[in-house]
């Protein structure tokens, strides 16, 4: 992979307002990584941006597993390398089985889904194949998840799809003695 085109900024090249949105990330995240390093050359939006990805990781109204099982589906849309690398590991702490990440990640649909996390698979999956989803897809998502979990779910594929675009343009280096997704068979 090639060298990242917006490599961690030294705290001394830190605007003040860079300083104030790096110690916000850090404080929620404990660390400054990822998509931050590209989004602290926009202080401001990337502040806004962060604190949705906030919310959605540390205050969500849906389950932990469902949301990293959605964050996966994303980030295998948009083959953003390290956003799948880094949530695999909390989808599997979430209780997503390794058979269930490694299926994602070979663009097979898993088996062995739960009712509600099949739901929440269709309901991505809908949603990033036709940018909206059907009747069925999306009464199944709400039935399971409620009103206030399908904007969640929704705004997820959204969040995690702009944070894996902003991986993508970073060329964001994968963690060490992570592995990368494997390229989908055509």
């Amino acid at each position: 992979m090639s060298e990242p085109r917006f490599p961690p900024l030294a705290e001394s090249a830190m605007t003040a307002e860079q300083k104030r949105v790096a110690a916000a990330i850090a404080e929620s995240r404990k660390t400054l990584r990822g998509p931050f390093h590209m989004l602290l050359r926009n202080p401001e939006l990337g502040d806004r941006v962060q604190n949705v990805g906030r919310y959605l990781r540390f205050h969500n109204t849906v389950p932990d597993a469902i949301k990293e099982l959605v964050i996966l589906v994303t980030a295998r849309h948009w083959r953003a390398q390290f956003e799948w690398a880094v949530h695999r590991g909390f989808a599997l702490d979430a209780g997503v089985p390794a058979a269930v990440c490694d299926a994602i990640a070979n663009g097979r649909k898993p088996k062995g889904l739960t009712a509600d996390q099949q739901a929440a698979y269709d309901y991505a999956g809908e949603l990033l194949a036709t940018k909206g989803v059907s009747d069925p897809v999306f009464a199944r998502a709400q039935q399971f998840f409620g009103d206030a979990g399908v904007v969640e779910l929704t705004v997820c594929v959204g969040y995690y799809g702009l944070i894996g675009l902003v991986l993508n343009t970073d060329r964001t280096p994968l963690p060490p003695g992570a592995d990368k997704l494997p390229p989908l068979a055509r």
